[in-house]
């Protein structure tokens, strides 16, 4: 468990001595894991232990993109009321979907939180351009933030062939993922999340990869 989240400081660590990108291949995930609280499968937040590692670092503005299938509640519940960490997930709508109680598109922020937080919910069978859509308007989201950096809470469980999620992503989509989100230009640290397609998750996950590369 700790070793997943020091995978997500080493990520910083190497973006910050000059690398552009890094993918840290954490297992378990964390995306679900709130700041005292368990679930889901996950521990400890490692996209939130990347992005505040990037904030004790000097980025004044850290953006979190999670394209996981399901809402990153942990994440949401750790930074809802900061202005300094935009958090935005493109997820399964949680009225039928894990985790059910958070990842509603009216979840703004708190506090000085308060229009920090963008959740873009999808119905069950969403294909990749209504996805894409959505993926756009997060990655508006973050470029009008600002941000200094990014981390990609990156699940691949949006892959039509997931046995327990019911979006319809190819694995030819991913390459295009990874170029949508290169685009944006900012330093960035990948934290692995979801995906159960044991056999393909590996192909998925290269494709995002390779895409970003260019």
């Amino acid at each position: 468990v700790q070793a997943a989240a020091d995978i997500a400081l080493t990520g910083v660590d190497l973006v910050a001595g000059g690398e552009k990108s890094a993918f840290s291949l954490c297992r378990p995930p964390g995306h679900h894991a709130h700041a005292g609280t368990m679930g889901g499968y996950c521990f400890i937040n490692n996209a939130a232990v990347a992005a505040q590692s990037f904030r004790d670092r000097g980025a004044a503005r850290v953006a979190i993109l999670d394209v996981d299938y399901h809402h990153g509640n942990g994440t949401q519940s750790i930074f809802y009321e900061r202005g300094d960490v935009l958090t935005v997930s493109v997820h399964g709508d949680p009225t039928t979907e894990y985790p059910f109680y958070l990842g509603y598109a009216d979840e703004r922020g708190q506090g000085e939180g308060a229009g920090f937080n963008l959740n873009l919910p999808l119905p069950v069978g969403t294909g990749f351009a209504d996805w894409t859509r959505a993926l756009e308007q997060g990655l508006a989201a973050v470029r009008a933030f600002k941000a200094d950096a990014v981390v990609v809470a990156l699940g691949v469980d949006t892959y039509e062939g997931d046995p327990i999620s019911r979006f319809k992503l190819k694995s030819a989509d991913y390459l295009q993922v990874g170029r949508l989100l290169a685009g944006l230009g900012l330093p960035a640290v990948f934290t692995m999340e979801g995906g159960y397609a044991v056999a393909d998750v590996g192909i998925n996950v290269a494709n995002v990869l390779d895409g970003y590369a260019g």
